[in-house]
């Protein structure tokens, strides 16, 4: 796919190459994100949970991770599935690599794996996508042109796209609902909904989402929060908390602390370096 849009740009310590990916897989991934750091500073930096499965092609020096309900490790190239809270990864610095945020639905898809798997969990690469993974990693960091080893991206997840378990359709549908929300939709009514018991739909949720949809409703309120506070700082928190779907302000400020470890305050100084991503996927 040469002559895709790439856009580089200088994020202040770091470079980033961003460029949508095939067509056939945006409804999974909004684009693709190369990142390469221009100085050496250790650092170590909050991560939290999101609404999608992150994948690092490290094309740099491993990094270790703190993981919620995984305990701490290094890891090179990795997928992070659903997390239900606040984690951590260190590196010595002159990080290089690409992310990918995938949809969990796309996830299931993409990595042929139950999502249950991964949850609060990171894993290899090379564990989900087997021996080559290794020469890929290799030929994308051989390869000069960031538009070149966006095409390489496309080859590798379109056949997989082609061969990977396709969701139930009561599950996809559930999620539809439950993103277009904002979290916001009861449990009982996405039940009602797709035909299913509560029982039958936290099961099959959990399994090809990651989390049941009681907990993944929280993480999507909590990131629509987040992004209201960002954009409108003046904006009274009791009128964020209305507005998402809390009881009040703080009941907001609880699941703040539940999910990212520390107050809205907090979050918001440290917003620049506090997750692996500031992206979300398209539901």
């Amino acid at each position: 796919m040469h002559g895709r849009p790439v856009v580089i740009k200088d994020a202040g310590g770091w470079w980033r190459a961003t460029a949508p990916p095939h067509p056939a897989l945006r409804p999974f991934l909004r684009r693709y994100e190369g990142y390469w750091e221009y100085g050496a500073f250790p650092a170590t930096v909050r991560t939290l949970p999101l609404p999608a499965a992150v994948v690092i092609v490290n094309l740099g020096a491993p990094m270790e991770l703190d993981v919620p309900g995984d305990g701490s490790g290094g890891h090179t190239s990795f997928v992070a599935g659903m997390q239900d809270g606040h984690g951590a990864y260190r590196h010595a610095g002159g990080l290089r690599g690409v992310q990918l945020d995938i949809t969990p639905l796309g996830a299931y898809t993409l990595l042929g794996v139950p999502m249950a798997r991964l949850t609060n969990a990171a894993v290899e690469l090379a564990d989900l996508l087997g021996p080559g993974t290794a020469s890929f990693v290799g030929r994308l960091a051989e390869t000069p042109a960031w538009a070149d080893r966006f095409d390489l991206l496309d080859e590798l997840l379109l056949r997989r796209l082609g061969t990977g378990p396709s969701p139930a359709p009561e599950v996809r549908r559930a999620w539809e609902l439950l993103t277009a929300s904002g979290g916001a939709v009861p449990v009982a009514d996405l039940a009602g909904e797709v035909g299913w018991s509560r029982k039958h739909l936290n099961d099959r949720f959990k399994q090809q989402v990651g989390l049941p949809p009681k907990v993944m409703g929280r993480i999507l309120r909590f990131h629509r929060a987040l992004g209201m506070m960002t954009r409108h700082p003046r904006r009274p928190w009791a009128d964020v908390a209305h507005a998402c779907g809390y009881y009040d302000q703080p009941h907001l400020i609880r699941e703040f602390r539940a999910l990212a470890g520390c107050t809205p305050t907090d979050l918001l100084a440290a917003q620049a370096t506090v997750s692996l991503t500031t992206t979300s996927p398209n539901p």
